[in-house]
């Protein structure tokens, strides 16, 4: 069934603190997609940040992002009063996230809401806590002691603590429980909020696709947790790291720095790790978009101590014995697998086996000397297509600084027009192509172009910051988009109905 839908991060979604939320604008966001005739709603990871702010480095593969709580939301629940929240400054910038500034005001506030929140604690608080135990209490001491360490990574924390000696984590869950049972408040109110957020979004028709990047950050209850699971020395630091080669991102390749997994142990075993995770993944998204996934079958390893990804080399991932122990223990997963980057035979055999969809980029199609598997000729059903992914220029832009020559392959293919807007003959090419599913950015929809984009791989500084103005989200620009969805045999099925006369039930 061909289907569209739209990627815009939590982050990026309007409100009056600072940041995008749980609350009413999310909302308005779910109605504005029903009224546009999309199917889904594309996210990227929403775990806890750590420095540099990329929701694909976090303190926890499970633990939720304490920034996407809803202010609004608490005060109408109870544990905060206007006057908590007024006093505070999360950022002025309706286009920018400030992450400066909410990192010095949203801890405050959530502090403020976690004492109250003692003094009438909810009944299925208890349930919470014991259902997610198996995660939520190593990251809630994790983060106890990281904020009694002044922030330092669990590596140059005493060696009790890093070594997770018994004695010395019983002292520090007794010294810290009042910290500890913060932790644990906060992401009872981030599920709380999340989970009726998704609610209301499948009442609307609306699938949640989330992200579940391959790599966790070296600075997480992850690790410290099941250091056996990586490949880690005697003293606990990375022997090789992850990245990728040189591309035409980054001439170095990407130095990511995240801890390769001990794939041999966790295979023995049945990766017990990961089936906890991809479970996880599959409770709190409707479609899980797999982030690179090449690296399951071939991965690039990087010497700890080299400062740039070119001196790695290829190594051998799990291939497809991963996938058949997570469907051996949770059936199948409505996965997609965003295959980018540089593709062998071995990467394709193996999306071939799983049968996830694949990704295809038009940006990356326009080679005016080749034939590129992503030009929309080439693209076949069992794939989701976009214009550019979270890493890639917001359309306009990509048109204004690729060469010359890719330019005009581009406008010529596409029969991009000023009049009709080269985003909307963008959009056009991306509904008419042959994919099942069709993804659109929503910088894209807007026309925008400098000051966009949403990550600039390589780039150590200003990324994640981008943000869409509440008056963008109208019922003038969803009735476009649902005419186009219409257009290319893209509308739900409901809606089809519906449009057939047939009541749905």
């Amino acid at each position: 069934m061909r289907t569209s839908g739209i990627l815009l991060h939590i982050s990026s979604l309007p409100s009056e603190h600072g940041i995008g939320t749980f609350g009413k604008e999310a909302y308005r966001f779910v109605d504005f997609l029903a009224k546009a005739g999309q199917a889904y709603w594309q996210i990227l990871p929403i775990g806890i940040t750590s420095y540099g702010d990329s929701p694909y480095q976090s303190f926890s593969s499970f633990a939720g992002n304490p920034y996407f709580i809803d202010p609004d939301l608490l005060i109408k629940e109870g544990y905060l009063e206007k006057a908590d929240v007024a006093g505070l400054d999360f950022g002025s910038d309706r286009d920018k996230v400030d992450f400066g500034k909410l990192y010095a005001g949203r801890y405050k506030m959530l502090r403020r809401a976690a004492a109250r929140f003692k003094k009438a604690v909810p009944e299925d608080y208890a349930a919470f806590c014991r259902e997610n135990g198996a995660w939520l209490e190593g990251f809630a001491l994790f983060m106890a002691i990281k904020n009694e360490a002044g922030g330092a990574s669990w590596q140059k924390w005493e060696k009790g603590l890093k070594t997770r000696e018994k004695a010395a984590l019983e002292a520090a869950k007794k010294r810290l429980a009042d910290e500890i049972e913060f932790y644990r408040i906060i992401e009872y109110l981030f599920f709380k909020q999340w989970f009726e957020l998704k609610a209301y979004a499948g009442k609307k028709g609306i699938k949640i696709i989330g992200d579940l990047p391959i790599y966790v950050s070296l600075d997480s209850a992850d690790v410290w947790e099941n250091p056996e699971d990586f490949e880690l020395d005697e003293k606990l630091a990375p022997k090789r790291v992850a990245g990728c080669p040189p591309d035409g991102f980054s001439a170095d390749g990407q130095r990511w720095g995240n801890p390769l997994y001990n794939w041999k142990k966790m295979q023995r075993e049945g990766f017990p790790w990961w089936c906890r995770r991809a479970a996880f993944s599959r409770k709190i998204f409707d479609v899980i978009r797999i982030d690179h996934f090449r690296g399951f079958e071939a991965y690039w390893a990087i010497p700890a101590a080299d400062k740039t990804a070119k001196g790695g080399a290829w190594v051998k991932g799990p291939g497809y014995a991963l996938f058949e122990a997570l469907e051996a223990k949770l059936g199948h997963l409505p996965v997609i697998a965003e295959d980018l980057g540089f593709l062998t035979e071995g990467v394709k055999e193996l999306l071939q086996k799983t049968g996830f969809p694949g990704m295809k980029v038009l940006e990356f199609a326009f080679d005016p000397e080749g034939d590129s598997d992503y030009l929309p000729h080439n693209i076949g059903k069992n794939s989701v297509a976009y214009i550019g992914t979270h890493d890639n220029e917001p359309a306009l832009l990509w048109l204004e600084k690729s060469p010359k020559a890719t330019a005009e392959f581009a406008k010529s293919y596409m029969h991009l027009t000023k009049e009709e807007g080269y985003n909307w003959g963008f959009i056009r090419t991306l509904m008419a192509c042959p994919a099942d599913t069709a993804i659109m950015q929503m910088q894209d929809i807007l026309a925008l172009s400098e000051g966009a984009r949403m990550n600039t791989p390589a780039k150590e500084s200003g990324n994640w910051a981008w943000r869409v103005r509440p008056e963008c989200i109208n019922d003038w620009l969803a009735e476009i988009i649902y005419k186009k969805t219409a257009l290319y045999r893209r509308l739900p099925e409901s809606l089809k109905q519906k449009k057939a006369g047939k009541e749905v039930k």
